[in-house]
């Protein structure tokens, strides 16, 4: 950790002093006057009253906000705080260039993933040493099976005729930032259709590929040379028929285009719907059997599913609706054997079931809960466990959920009706399926790992899930399983109740000094929010802080999904007027670790994006908890963000926190949000922020105005107050693999 005083041994520039507006304001609740009447005060369907008058809400930093990413002086301003915490951490340089080197030395730079069968092919994709981006491949099938003989160099193929079809370090040549989205091989397998984005702002460029030629288009507006800008993409039956997503002038994705004949120079696009309601978030997907494209519209609370034959695609347009939205009714759709396999939380159920019906339009009706052998439903919603994916193969059902705050896997046989959860040896692990992309199969693939078990590519029979298969290890050279250890705990919440669930990883020797009574540095990371798990997973980047000496400890708190969908909603989860418990979970986390294994000026703490709103309410308030605090993008100035439906994703998050607009839920949030409860005279922790410049989810003057929000508060503070914003960047950091790890290591060293 960075302190003051070592910095300034190094002669290091004063912090840079943003400008104070103290007449500047955000107003809450009805529009002020000069608010474009366009823009949403509030949702559609919310019968709240508005705050009327509006209330004003201090914004003293809100200058720094340039929607364009132009502005001089607030360039200027960026680049000033870059340099200061430059010279703020030089000093650290040697721990830096450590740190980066012991991330590569646990991996296996050159290497490939598991692969998986889709028409005649194994698909998989590759790294190189020395080179930031993979490369996809292909191979041909020539069983059902395969063996790996693979010698571990760069040059030799991993499956006899491996072809190269698309190159991403090509791509990235002479490029500050790429990142390729989805990449969806035609059905023929003659071409691929990908997405890539130049810039980090999450606008990708489509591009179709021709895989016996190597011509590679990027697609362009009918009539025009403008490039085609999509958010997802899928192929049709044929390789004739392509589907799009596009987004609105806020970044939502809101309509599913149908291109036709798009290898001819007068293609045709078929506007097939669109979500107007700003609320909801659009997306589109193939069913497994190919039979259905698939259009999702959903708010954090409400869903509806549209869909059309792909049999019928040249002659017919217009999709058909699953099922009509109903207010706080959430549901997702697969289909197989003519029917829609449904899961949702219909009639009001805490987590939810799986359901079933007849492949018709308007199908609610006829849905009927999937049941075992003894009449048994499988999921029925209640607290038992919780249901998050569905798989329908042609002979049975793999679902995917939760049971005791612990990922799950399930297969249900079609012929015999009986569903069975697959076992592992360890109490606490994270396991999920593999892609699939066929639906005749005898067999599936998962990934398992744990916090001291590196990931493992399993594949296990459909009829016997004893008969296992292990394709594929990650290998972590010098990583020695026997020396570290792990344990799940929980840790009571203030409110004599909950019990939150943390995943704990540590080396023997570290835990052997606790038990001989001595303190040691802890680690505490969380995130808590949209109902999203953070998993007992495996991580090499932890090593070196486990090594160090360092405990690591994920805290499972409210907001999260592990302990089922009511550990997030309300009213004893943590959303709307309950999002309190998120910060209070994590702090009552932070006493118990004080108490039991360190002390504050040995306890640090991280998140990103909402897991930074966590931060900074956290450090907010018990500053004393903390000796070092990272906030990655993070999303700090709530109350004012959430005012401002013309800041891009923000009416949809409404229905995630509240709207601040709105009596019922401002002064609440107003309690809670970060940049406005900063207190002054208080020791805070020293904070690092960082930020990308083109982020379109948290924006930059976010982490921005947080800093300048945290000295000001408190000029004296004898910890630092560090942002580092990528202006080259977006909301996921860089792209390079190479470079994020450099990132990661300036981050790890303060």
């Amino acid at each position: 950790m960075s302190t003051q005083a070592e910095a300034t041994k190094n002669d290091v520039i004063s912090p840079p002093v943003a400008r104070r507006d103290e007449e500047k304001v955000c107003f809450a609740g009805v529009g002020p006057a000069d608010w474009d009447a366009k823009m949403p005060r509030q949702s559609n369907d919310s019968s709240e009253k508005l705050l009327d008058p509006p209330v004003a809400i201090p914004d003293p930093y809100g200058w720094l906000r340039d929607d364009t990413r132009e502005n001089k002086e607030i360039l200027d301003y960026l680049r000033a705080e870059n340099e200061y915490s430059q010279s703020m951490t030089t000093h650290l340089k040697g721990l830096q260039d450590s740190l980066y080197d012991e991330f590569l030395s646990s991996i296996q730079e050159t290497d490939y993933t598991t692969p998986r069968s889709r028409e005649g092919f194994w698909y998989y994709t590759r790294t190189f040493k020395g080179e930031s981006y993979s490369a996809y491949c292909r191979a041909p099938k020539t069983s059902d099976t395969f063996s790996i003989n693979w010698d571990g160099t760069k040059e030799s193929p991993i499956m006899p005729g491996e072809e190269v079809y698309l190159n991403v370090n090509e791509l990235a040549k002479d490029k500050s930032y790429c990142s390729v989205g989805r990449v969806k091989p035609s059905p023929s397998q003659t071409y691929i259709a990908y997405a890539v984005d130049f810039s980090g702002d999450e606008k990708y460029e489509m591009h179709v590929r021709n895989l016996e030629t190597g011509e590679d288009v990027a697609l362009t507006e009918v009539a025009s040379d403008d490039l085609l800008e999509v958010d997802g993409l899928l192929w049709g039956k044929d390789d004739d028929t392509l589907y799009y997503m596009t987004m609105d002038e806020f970044h939502r994705p809101y309509r599913l285009y149908q291109r036709k004949d798009w290898k001819s120079d007068a293609p045709t696009d078929t506007l097939l719907k669109e979500e107007l309601d700003d609320l909801f978030w659009c997306s589109s997907y193939k069913s497994l059997d190919g039979k259905y494209i698939f259009f999702d519209t959903a708010s954090k609370e409400t869903s509806e599913v549209w869909y059309l034959s792909t049999e019928d695609e040249s002659s017919v347009t217009e999709m058909k609706c699953v099922a009509k939205r109903r207010n706080k009714v959430l549901y997702e759709v697969e289909h197989g054997d003519d029917s829609w396999y449904v899961w949702t939380n219909v009639d009001g159920s805490p987590n939810m079931k799986l359901m079933s019906s007849p492949a018709t339009a308007d199908s609610a009706a006829n849905w009927e809960l999937v049941v075992d052998a003894n009449g048994t439903p499988l999921f029925d919603g209640s607290l038992a466990k919780s249901l998050d994916s569905v798989t329908v193969l042609n002979t049975h059902v793999v679902i995917e959920g939760r049971e005791g705050g612990i990922p799950r896997v399930w297969v249900y046989s079609k012929e015999t009706k009986k569903m069975k959860m697959l076992s592992f040896d360890e109490d606490a692990y994270d396991v999920g399926m593999l892609a699939h992309f066929e639906a005749d199969t005898k067999s599936i693939a998962v990934s398992y790992d744990s916090l001291v078990t590196p990931p493992s590519s399993i594949e296990i029979s459909l009829d016997d899930d004893s008969q296992r298969t292990v394709l594929k290890t990650k290998a972590v050279p010098g990583y020695d399983k026997g020396s570290y250890g792990c344990d799940r705990m929980e840790v009571l919440s203030r409110d004599g109740e909950t019990k939150v669930p943390i995943s704990v990883v540590y080396s023997n020797e570290t835990m052997e000094k606790v038990k001989a009574g001595e303190r040691v540095p802890v680690h505490l990371y969380g995130y808590g929010s949209y109902g999203a798990c953070m998993e007992a997973d495996f991580d090499t980047t932890r090593l070196p802080l486990i090594k160090r000496g360092m405990i690591y400890v994920i805290a499972h708190i409210r907001g999260g999904g592990e302990m089922g969908r009511q550990w997030y909603e309300e009213p004893n989860g943590a959303k709307y007027l309950c999002k309190k418990n998120t910060f209070n979970d994590f702090v009552d986390v932070a006493k118990f670790l004080v108490d039991t294994w360190t002390t504050p000026e040995m306890l640090s703490c991280e998140g990103r994006s909402a897991g930074g709103l966590l931060i900074g309410a956290s450090i907010n308030q018990a500053p004393e908890l903390f000796k070092c605090a990272i906030l990655g993008v993070p999303f700090v100035d709530v109350a004012v963000t959430m005012t401002d439906s013309t800041i891009p994703l923000t009416s949809g998050e409404w229905v995630e926190w509240g709207n601040p607009n709105e009596e019922k839920y401002h002064q609440y949030m107003m309690e809670y949000s970060p940049m406005n409860n900063v207190q002054k005279g208080k020791t805070y922790p020293a904070c690092w922020l960082t930020g990308g410049l083109n982020d379109p989810r948290v924006a930059y003057w976010e982490p921005a105005k947080m800093t300048a929000t945290l000295r000001h508060a408190n000029p004296d503070n004898e910890n630092p107050i560090c942002m580092k914003l990528d202006l080259s960047a977006g909301h996921f950091s860089a792209s390079d693999r190479y470079k994020y790890f450099r990132e990661l290591a300036y981050d790890y060293s303060f």
